[in-house]
């Protein structure tokens, strides 16, 4: 529930902008939406087929969009600039590495597998920072944001360097080979597609009531993390299970 009340507070901040900055508010918002949307087909469509590659380069054109103009206009507008950029910087992270997962840069821009992963590293530590603090601010809150959403950002932001690290050590991004490298950018697109899902789910007081449905609205949340799961399950365990009972046959 704390979660769901930092993303009610991020939104109502962005909506106090509305009057000031007019479009860019309009299209953070209106990627947002197609982010979720495009998201979902890929996640929902054959892997390596043409329609999950195109939905999949969308998604990431979408969320990248939204990610710089929610965290641009948070800190312009001070609005919840701790939340909201670490919210935005941790999105590009994420989408920028599952992106370079299957389509690896060349080689001028090899520095990203570093760089990527000591900026989220700094974002993850100032997060769990912060989390501290809104635990022992008044009321247990930083800026009137819980501590929840700022451990939520730090810890998953740790994990994905933890797997950066992994990767390094095994050569870089072009050592991932079947599994592990599906499996990496899997997860790494699930979880900014989950935080879109969350972030729409909060906007239900601002869309039309005949679809103000929040028991169905909160559906894409859910749906996303099964859907990882499973498709994570597939993708590392079923193949291995798979194997090791055709080895015994």
């Amino acid at each position: 529930m704390e979660c769901f009340v930092w993303v009610s507070h991020m939104t109502h901040s962005w909506l106090e902008m509305r009057s000031v900055v007019g479009t860019p508010l309009i299209t953070h918002i209106t990627a947002g939406a197609l982010g979720m949307i495009t998201g979902m087909v890929a996640l929902s469509s054959s892997k390596g087929a043409p329609l999950h590659r195109r939905a999949g380069m969308a998604f990431v054109y979408t969320m990248m969009v939204m990610a710089v103009l929610g965290g641009g206009l948070a800190v312009l507008h001070q609005k919840s600039p701790r939340v909201n950029l670490t919210a935005a910087l941790t999105t590009i992270y994420f989408v920028a590495t599952a992106l370079v997962t299957v389509k690896p840069p060349r080689s001028s821009l090899r520095w990203l597998d570093v760089a990527l992963p000591v900026m989220v590293s700094i974002v993850a530590l100032s997060s769990l920072r912060f989390g501290i603090m809104a635990a022992q601010g008044p009321k247990g809150r930083l800026d009137g944001i819980p501590a929840f959403p700022f451990f939520l950002f730090g810890v998953v932001g740790l994990i994905g360097v933890f797997g950066d690290v992994q990767m390094l050590r095994a050569g870089g991004v072009l050592a991932l080979k079947g599994a592990p490298r599906i499996a990496r950018h899997l997860w790494r697109m699930c979880f900014p597609l989950a935080l879109a899902s969350l972030s729409f789910f909060a906007q239900v007081h601002v869309l039309p009531k005949a679809i103000r449905i929040p028991s169905l609205l909160i559906l894409p949340v859910p749906i996303t993390l099964v859907a990882m799961f499973y498709w994570l399950w597939r993708v590392r365990y079923r193949r291995a299970w798979k194997n090791m009972t055709l080895a015994e046959a």
